[in-house]
């Protein structure tokens, strides 16, 4: 995602530009020399500054300019702005108010006022509050504390492995990148061919000193629209969605090594099966939300983290719009298609997250705007003759969900048990199978803002918990108020049935095995596959070239790369009639397509929950 990586770039250089210029020379005390007045203003040792810092790297695939500057002044006030040719905006604080301006869109969002406790952009104490300390950007941020440079360069080259030519001044860092100072250390300049494959990063940076008389200049955002936000809300919103951003850059091992403990609480079990989350629930409405966040807050907060304040305030930067004004938005027009025992889940659920019940109805309608693909082969085209129905969801690796994956085995009392693959904290689905051999993929398409009907995520659950055959699914689909754009693969592993779906709120089209569609290609026999472009040229090329072979490796390497694309958040293969699902999630480093697939036996799980219910009650 564009925006994510101009924003990550600029917080990369705004919180660390001390970790890039981590170098050792000959003598720590030439080090320490040049890097003094960085030193200084880093450790709070200056009042009064300015910093600014051009950044020239490759974003895209094309280079890209960044301009930063941060201005402090000795009472407290700052302002922060960064520029691009897209993107800009500007963070002024002073004692009475904070503005988050975005030059581009011409808008302002004022907060003024007293600030609340829970996150606050005070200066003082600041990245305690922006770097999470489950990244490992949160050590490294112990060395701004450190005031001499002597000390701060010692510290430095224990680690690095540094070259000085002595010739032109320039330090080379682990043989990647070049750093040159000037002489009185208040410029550098770090250049590096190596960072990014064959193509240049170059970060120069230049401090400073101001006249500690003046004071930070609003005049820069006359004219703009000012929209009202209460201080608090504008601050959290800035504080976690860095914080969050801080986690996803550089997660900390507890992030992406998390530990496999088992939990029990009444109605609800969380377990682990080859290193995934599997979180059994069942009961009524309210006793399934509280097991749900009994079992997951630490990582429901995180889903909310990254949807709400990480994405939320990138997407704010991108179109203009507080993000949070449009999420009510939305939620007030879905609300009244949302069964009431959904909304009672999901009040249960935030009162044991301990958050705002607004806050958890309006994130559960977040717009998944999905690009992705999905196929149904059964009959001739496979081996066995059992129908495998794949789903590949790719989708924003960058705002970091996939810390919060979780497999689902839901039982509401009086409904259909179903496998959900999720996350922590949304109760909807976009993935899943009953244990009616039903099974649903979801692919989005566009009309963002057209939400006069029922949520995509929440139709998708009510067909589980609700539909035993495919004609049931396709009935619920017609009859119900659709939103936005949406494509689906549906399958039924009983009776070896499945369709392709093309959904919007004027009209449904269904898409038979075998059949030809402009879109879609010539139809292939026993087969439904959707996708777009040369993802879709890639699928089809595949399903025909294993025609009447497809077994379960088989149907698990036709979503692999390139059908699934870089931002692959999961796949899922679903095998209905045998009540199993195999699933892979994506980590940090990798696209849910070259991670390792886990076989999720939704009957014996359900088996399981109901023998240990049983046991519960005789005791």
């Amino acid at each position: 995602m564009y925006s994510l990586k101009y924003f990550s770039l600029i917080l990369a250089c705004f919180i660390l530009t001390p970790t890039l210029l981590q170098a050792e020379v000959s003598t720590s005390q030439k080090m320490g020399n040049e890097l003094a007045p960085l030193v200084s203003i880093l450790s709070g040792q200056e009042d009064d500054f300015e910093l600014t810092i051009q950044i020239q790297a490759p974003i895209d695939g094309k280079s890209q300019s960044i301009d930063l500057k941060i201005l402090r002044l000795q009472n407290g006030d700052y302002e922060l702005a960064a520029t691009q040719a897209d993107y800009s905006f500007v963070l002024q604080r002073t004692e009475a108010q904070t503005i988050f301006a975005l030059p581009h869109h011409k808008v302002s969002f004022v907060g003024e006022g007293a600030m609340g406790t829970d996150a606050d952009l005070n200066a003082d104490g600041i990245l305690s509050r922006l770097v999470s300390k489950d990244s490992t950007l949160f050590a490294k941020t112990k060395l701004l504390s450190i005031s001499d440079p002597q000390a701060f360069a010692v510290l430095l080259t224990t680690f690095l492995e540094i070259e000085l030519n002595s010739a032109n001044n320039e330090w080379m860092i682990d043989n990647k990148v070049a750093v040159h100072f000037s002489e009185d250390g208040h410029r550098c300049v770090l250049k590096s061919d190596t960072i990014v494959k064959d193509q240049t990063v170059q970060v120069e940076y230049a401090i400073k000193a101001v006249d500690p008389s003046i004071k930070i200049d609003s005049k820069q955002t006359q004219g703009f629209k000012k929209v009202a936000i209460p201080r608090t809300e504008l601050e959290r919103q800035l504080v976690r969605s860095v914080s969050r951003a801080t986690e996803i850059l550089s997660p900390a091992p507890r992030l992406t090594n998390p530990e496999h403990v088992r939990k029990i609480v009444e109605h609800g079990e969380l377990t682990w099966i080859d290193g995934q989350r599997v979180c059994i629930l069942s009961g009524t409405p309210e006793e399934i939300g509280t097991a749900h966040g009994q079992l997951l807050k630490e990582e429901a907060l995180k889903t909310i983290d990254s949807v709400l304040y990480t994405f939320g305030t990138v997407n704010t930067i991108r179109t203009g719009r507080w993000f949070r004004h449009d999420l009510n938005a939305a939620y007030e027009r879905l609300s009244q298609h949302i069964p009431d025992d959904h909304k009672l889940e999901t009040k249960s659920l935030a009162a044991a997250l301990e958050i705002d019940e607004e806050l958890a109805q309006t994130i559960n309608v977040f717009p998944e705007l999905f690009h992705c693909s999905g196929f149904a082969v059964f009959g001739s085209a496979t081996l066995d003759g059992k129908l495998y129905h794949g789903r590949v969801l790719d989708y924003m690796t960058t705002i970091g969900l996939q810390d919060a994956a979780t497999n689902f085995v839901v039982s509401v009392h009086g409904k259909i048990p179903f496998a959900n693959v999720g996350y922590a904290g949304f109760i909807g689905s976009v993935t899943g199978m009953n244990d009616q051999a039903i099974s649903l993929g979801e692919m989005g398409g566009h009309g963002e803002g057209k939400w006069d009907g029922v949520p995509m995520a929440t139709l998708m659950r009510r067909a589980l918990e609700e539909c035993s055959t495919l004609d049931e699914v396709k009935t619920l689909w017609e009859s119900s108020p659709r939103t936005c754009e949406y494509y689906y693969v549906f399958a039924d592993g009983k009776t070896n049935e499945a369709v392709g779906v093309a959904a919007t709120p004027d009209s449904i089209e269904f898409i038979n095995p075998g059949q030809g569609h402009e879109r879609l290609g010539e139809g292939i026999p026993d087969c439904v596959v959707l996708s777009a472009g040369s993802r879709l040229e890639k699928l089809r090329e595949r399903v025909l070239e294993k025609h009447g072979e497809i077994d379960l490796k088989t149907a698990i390497w036709l979503m692999s790369r390139p059908v699934a694309m870089k931002s692959n958040l999961h796949n899922a293969l679903f095998v209905p009639v045998d009540g199993v699902l195999y699933v892979a999630n994506a980590d940090h480093d990798h696209p849910a397509a070259e991670r390792p697939y886990v076989k999720i036996d939704l009957k014996a799980l359900l088996r399981s929950s109901t023998e240990k219910r049983s046991v519960s009650m005789d005791d």
